[in-house]
């Protein structure tokens, strides 16, 4: 089962065609694992090893979210 990554997150500017880089799943991780340490940081337990775990599985949600749009 192939994970569905959204395609990319900043696929063209109107003039130019971008290929590669980012993913929509990897930005939207990458956006919510700043919140995630920002609450580690601020005294949270969570351990830093759940982090990029925590922030795929929201990406994840975020993606699942927007197919029902």
């Amino acid at each position: 089962m192939s994970i569905n990554d959204g395609g990319p997150a900043f696929p063209h500017d109107g003039q130019h065609n971008y290929t590669g880089g980012m993913t929509l799943r990897d930005y939207f991780a990458a956006e919510a694992m700043q919140a995630f340490i920002g609450k580690l940081v601020n005294g949270d337990e969570t351990s830093s090893a759940l982090i990029p775990e925590l922030s795929y599985a929201m990406a994840d949600a975020m993606l699942k979210a927007r197919e029902g749009a």
